[in-house]
């Protein structure tokens, strides 16, 4: 159990000054490498989900979602991959013994899943037969397993997802776009596969693994991690910001740190972002606290995950928007480094985990009322 701010080791220093070193080459290849991921094995992260019987170390959520928030403020598409390893929480729902094999090798196990659109499946004796082509893979290139979105109406509505060696996977070279564009999420295919259907699982289903982290909101846990990766990106542009304080421009005015209206725009954005950030890493705190003793998460704990997940993820958008509008025309120039920042800002907010109806079904379940979206609580 890891209770200390593993970020404070100057490992991780190692790791993030390479990552502030490479990251241009990761953005123009679209993706980040197998051995740069490898980087992250010895710091815990891809172990920090992985059941403590198969030599798991846990994390808890809120000391994770500062990692990926570290990570971020270096490079968001290396955040966006690395939140991933918080997924391995989902495995929890295959049967034992094919988690026994996944992870025969060691617990640094990298699994990545492009689930939708899901595919239509045969049935088979032991399983099923797929064929179909998934979108984003995010992490794919560096995966050892790579999992797939199945039709199955025995799944009650949810996703049913298929585990497969990445061997087995065939990726897209497709992924083009502004923003996390390392994070090499391609679409990928599987032609004719037979999959056993204890190599499946309902993607939300009840893990077989009786331990906190998996007692802890699956769902709920994906979309803190991926505003967490929103975190780090504003703070990014705070640093920036911060650092930028002598920039004069080009028309003679005075350096922007000199400007009223710099100061005042910096200091809103700033207390934005850090007030939303407590609140943030405090329910995540509080939930995981909960699980540890060994109770189940309560819905009202269930909705505030989600509520501070999604305000988490707009302010950070904001705050990002917001220190853009005052530094400047020099910061749309490809090379600028709040170019690369106002694109990624953009990206955790367009994640459905993220989307503004979360606010209404977290609001429905504070009231003592039902939340409209299934699969919320």
């Amino acid at each position: 159990m890891r209770d200390t701010d593993s970020t404070c080791d100057p490992a991780w220093d190692e790791v993030l000054t390479e990552l502030a070193e490479r990251r241009s080459e990761f953005h123009k290849q679209g993706y980040v490498p197998r051995d740069f991921i490898e980087k992250f094995f010895p710091l815990g992260v891809y172990r920090h989900a992985t059941p403590e019987k198969f030599g798991g170390e846990v994390i808890p959520p809120h000391e994770f979602l500062t990692m990926v928030e570290r990570i971020g403020r270096v490079d968001g598409s290396t955040a966006w991959v690395v939140a991933f390893a918080s997924s391995n929480t989902y495995l929890g729902a295959l049967p034992v013994e094919t988690q026994a094999e996944i992870y025969r090798n060691g617990p640094d196990v990298v699994a990545v899943g492009g689930l939708f659109p899901m595919q239509k499946a045969e049935r088979t004796e032991t399983g099923f037969r797929v064929s179909g082509h998934w979108k984003f893979a995010s992490g794919c290139m560096a995966a050892d397993y790579i999992s797939v979105g199945l039709l199955d109406e025995s799944a009650g509505g949810k996703p049913r997802a298929a585990v497969l060696p990445a061997s087995r996977v065939t990726t897209v070279d497709n992924w083009d776009v502004s923003g996390m564009r390392a994070s090499g999420s391609f679409d990928t295919m599987v032609e004719d596969a037979e999959i056993p259907l204890d190599w499946t699982f309902v993607r939300g289903g009840k893990p077989l693994i009786d331990e906190p982290l998996f007692r802890y909101p699956l769902i709920g846990y994906q979309a803190q991690c991926h505003a967490a990766i929103g975190l780090g990106v504003a703070q990014a542009a705070l640093d920036y910001a911060q650092q930028a304080g002598s920039y004069r421009g080009i028309t003679g005015a005075p350096p922007v740190g000199e400007r009223a209206y710099h100061r005042t725009e910096f200091a809103k954005a700033y207390v934005a972002l850090k007030s939303a950030r407590a609140y943030f890493l405090d329910v995540a705190e509080e939930v995981w606290e909960t699980v540890r003793a060994g109770d189940e998460a309560r819905d009202e704990q269930k909705a505030r995950i989600r509520l501070s997940a999604v305000n988490m993820s707009d302010v950070a958008s904001q705050v990002v928007h917001d220190i853009s509008a005052i530094s400047g025309a020099a910061i749309i120039n490809n090379s600028h480094p709040l170019n690369q920042i106002r694109m990624d800002a953009q990206v955790p907010q367009l994640h459905a985990s993220l989307s503004q109806h979360m606010y209404d079904d977290a609001g429905a379940v504070l009231l003592g009322l039902q939340p409209t979206t299934p699969g919320f609580l």
